[in-house]
C-alpha cells in the first residue's frame, strides 16, 4: 500500500513538472503569431515614416517651385519697370513679344546692379533683355533671360548658356494695355511703342497655382524733339550725355 502510494505520488510530481515545463517555453505557433505581429508593428512604422518623407519632399518641391516663380515674375516686372525708348532711334528701342507655344518679350531697360548678370556687363546699364520660353532637358520648357548692351550683339556665351529662371513651365502668357482702345490685347503690334501696362501669367508644372502679374510701365518713348541737347518742355531741361547707348542721358521727369 505505502509501494503503490508511493508510485501514486511520484507520478503526480512528474505531471506537475510537465506542467511546469510547459507553462516557461512557447510553442513554435506562439513564436510565430510573435513574429506576424512584430512585422505588422515593423510595416506600419516604416509605412508611416515613408509617408512623412514622401509628404517632406513633396512640400519642399512645392515650395521651392513658389519661389522659382516669385524670383521670375520679380524678374520680369524689375525689367519692365525700367523699360527704355527714344523715337529718334527706335530701330534699337523696339519692344517686341509674342505668345505662343514658345513666347518671348524683349525690350531695353536701364537695369540695376541688382538684376541678375549685371556683374558681366559692368557699366553698360542700358541693356537689351529677352524672356523667352524654351525647350530645356527631357523636353520640358524653361523660361530664359538673355541681356546684351544696347548697340552691341549678343556674345556667344549669352546666347549659350542663358539665365534659367524657372523649369518645367506650363504656362506663360501675356496681354498688353492699349488706351487707345482701353483694353487688353494678346499680341503687341506696335513694336516702335512702349504699351502702358503689361499683364503677365505664369505656371510651373507641380504647381497649381497660376500667378498673374500687371505691371505698369512708367516710361514713354522720347520724343526727338526733347533729345535735342539743351531742348526744354515745360520748364524740364533735357541734357545728352550719360550712360551706355544712344541718348541714354535724357530722361523723363519720373511719372511715380
Amino acid at each position: 500500500m505505502n509501494s503503490r502510494s508511493h508510485r501514486k505520488a511520484k507520478r503526480v510530481a512528474q505531471t506537475a513538472h510537465a506542467c511546469r515545463s510547459r507553462q516557461k517555453g512557447f510553442t513554435i505557433i506562439e513564436i510565430m503569431i510573435a513574429m506576424t505581429i512584430f512585422g505588422m508593428v515593423v510595416a506600419a512604422i516604416f509605412s508611416t515614416w515613408s509617408a512623412l518623407m514622401r509628404g517632406s519632399v513633396a512640400g519642399n518641391r512645392a515650395a521651392a517651385t513658389a519661389q522659382r516663380s516669385r524670383v521670375a515674375l520679380s524678374t520680369i516686372e524689375d525689367a519692365l519697370g525700367a523699360t527704355r525708348s527714344f523715337a529718334a532711334d527706335v530701330q534699337y528701342y523696339t519692344f517686341d513679344a509674342e505668345n505662343g507655344n514658345e513666347p518671348y518679350l524683349s525690350f531695353v531697360s536701364y537695369l540695376p546692379p541688382s538684376f541678375p548678370r549685371s556683374g558681366r556687363f559692368g557699366e553698360f546699364n542700358v541693356r537689351r533683355v529677352t524672356f523667352s520660353v524654351e525647350s530645356g532637358d527631357s523636353n520640358s520648357k524653361q523660361l530664359v533671360l538673355r541681356q546684351a548692351p544696347v548697340l552691341m550683339d549678343m556674345d556667344e556665351d549669352e546666347q549659350n548658356y542663358p539665365v534659367v529662371l524657372a523649369d518645367d513651365v506650363k504656362k506663360f502668357e501675356m496681354e498688353f494695355w492699349d488706351k487707345q482702345k482701353a483694353d487688353w490685347l494678346d499680341e503687341w503690334t506696335q513694336t516702335n511703342q512702349i504699351p502702358q501696362m503689361v499683364k503677365f501669367r505664369l505656371q510651373l508644372g507641380g504647381d497649381p497655382t497660376e500667378l498673374t502679374r500687371v505691371v505698369s510701365l512708367p516710361s514713354i518713348a522720347v520724343q526727338s524733339m526733347w533729345q535735342i541737347p539743351g531742348s526744354t518742355l515745360g520748364g524740364q531741361g533735357y541734357r545728352s550725355g550719360g550712360n551706355n547707348g544712344i541718348n541714354n542721358g535724357f530722361r523723363l521727369p519720373s511719372s511715380r
